[in-house]
């Protein structure tokens, strides 16, 4: 070995946390030389304290099996310098248009030109991150499917996790309808703006747990049996749809015309003419159902298989309680209220165990990057360490946390003590990147921004045996 070079790293030892590493010479300007270690690539993650991350630079020299690194080891001992990660830098970028405008509003025909902006951001670059569907545990799902212009995440990534859930347990590939459940959720909020008097929360937003209760009425069809989209159209559009049932039942509140079958039907005739009017029955593999049938019998889909969790301060733990939320307007109280640890244990045991998520939650932060893919919490927002109840509460409270979106989650990559998540994504921002309809979030991230979840029964077993007596 020469004097002035390094010796390479043992070959079995990894950093935790880290993706790689280096061992460079310097010199430096006394004509002095040493060993440093330079992080490359780091995953992020809650990470070693510097104590063990040193210790375990130190064996990165020391490979008893080459006795001839021992003097070098000693000097390198006395010397050695660590760059850890460096903290992600904030910078101001300026928008760039992307899938939502190259595709979506095109198919649309909507010409309107859009100013350049600019937002706050992290400065991220995919090459530090695990980008690669590749490296990842994943399970069956179907491929990804762009909401448009809609406001139907909630539906998209609840009937994704569903079709997961049908290969899970018969190994069927069968993609479902969103549009169906979307056409009988509005028919179901106009009947309850009667009930309510017009005090309700009527727009496109909803919750997982609705596609459900929606499903226990009125069933569900195949994508192919019921698409509800205009056969011009690539995306689904519903901006003037909505506008128009709008502005319908704000005249209806105004005269006070409180008939609910005058106004399911104007809102039906609405809705049949944008989307088309459902089937009332299908033919899958020779044979006839209703939609209700076709749950039953071909998906053996039972709702109340599936459980929800949340985990917020302001209700009391390890109880059922309502999601207070906008797009919760029928006041779902069937989520389980659990501690971040515990909610963060569901989602890990159910991909353990080989299953899928449906999560929702907030997408609109400075470390969530559509073209890189990723999704982190940046230093400069708050260290690791600090993520807990409290730091999670207060940007519930304060708005900061807010029930933006709702994905899928279909793989996990462990990369030394840290996990990331493989994330399905019918929104705009999800196809703006390289794989097109996928991000990957980090644990911390989850830990922090993310509101509520959907899993199978036993998915969530370990938690909820400590719940239900």
């Amino acid at each position: 070995m020469h004097p002035n070079s390094c010796p390479e790293p043992a070959s079995d030892t990894l950093l935790p946390g880290y993706m790689s590493y280096q061992i460079l010479p310097k010199n430096d300007k006394h004509g002095s030389f040493s060993c440093h270690v330079k992080i490359v690539k780091r995953y992020g993650g809650r990470g070693a304290g510097d104590g063990e991350i040193l210790n375990k630079i130190l064996l990165l020299f020391f490979n008893p099996i080459n006795m001839k690194r021992l003097t070098l080891l000693l000097i390198a001992m006395m010397m050695v310098t660590v760059y850890a990660q460096e903290p992600e830098k904030a910078v101001y970028k300026t928008y760039e248009p992307g899938f939502y405008h190259k595709e979506i509003l095109p198919d649309a025909k909507d010409k309107t030109e859009h100013a350049p902006r600019e937002f706050f951001a992290a400065s991220l670059s995919a090459e530090d991150y695990p980008t690669d569907p590749g490296e990842y545990t994943s399970y069956w799902h179907s491929a990804p499917h762009s909401q448009g212009s809609t406001g139907t995440c909630w539906c998209f990534a609840t009937i994704s996790f569903l079709e997961s859930e049908v290969y899970r347990s018969s190994e069927q590939e069968i993609r479902l309808s969103e549009m169906y459940i979307v056409y009988w959720e509005y028919v179901e909020r106009a009947r309850a703006f009667v009930e309510n008097r017009g005090d309700i929360y009527f727009a496109q937003g909803s919750e997982a747990t609705s596609v459900l209760r929606i499903m226990k009425k009125y069933g569900i069809v195949p994508e192919t049996e019921y698409p509800g989209l205009p056969d011009d159209k690539k995306f689904h559009n519903h901006g003037h749809m909505v506008k128009e049932m709008s502005d319908y039942l704000a005249g209806v509140k105004k005269s006070n015309a409180w008939n609910t079958v005058m106004v399911v039907s104007t809102i039906r005739s609405i809705l049949d003419q944008h989307m088309g009017a459902p089937p009332q029955s299908v033919i899958f593999g020779g044979e006839h159902y209703s939609p209700l049938t076709f749950t039953k019998k071909v998906l053996k889909i039972n709702p109340d298989d599936y459980f929800s969790f949340m985990s917020t301060m302001s209700q009391t733990y390890d109880q059922q309680g309502e999601l207070v939320e906008a797009d919760n307007w029928w006041h779902c109280d069937d989520y389980y209220n659990v501690r971040i640890d515990d909610f963060l244990l569901v989602i890990d045991d159910a991909l353990d165990s080989a299953y899928t998520v449906c999560i929702c939650g907030d997408i609109s932060e400075p470390g969530i990057d559509s073209w890189s893919e990723v999704a982190i919490v940046p230093d400069f927002d708050i260290p690791p360490s600090y993520i807990n109840e409290a730091s999670r509460e207060m940007r519930l409270t304060n708005g900061t946390t807010t029930d933006d979106h709702c994905i899928h989650i279909v793989g996990y990559l462990d990369s030394g003590d840290t996990r990331w998540y493989m994330i399905k994504d019918s929104g705009a921002g999800g196809f703006n990147g390289p794989n097109k309809g996928y991000r990957f979030f980090h644990e911390d991230y989850i830990r922090l921004k993310m509101m509520n979840i959907m899993v199978y029964k036993y998915a969530g077993k370990r938690v909820l045996d400590g719940i239900i007596k």
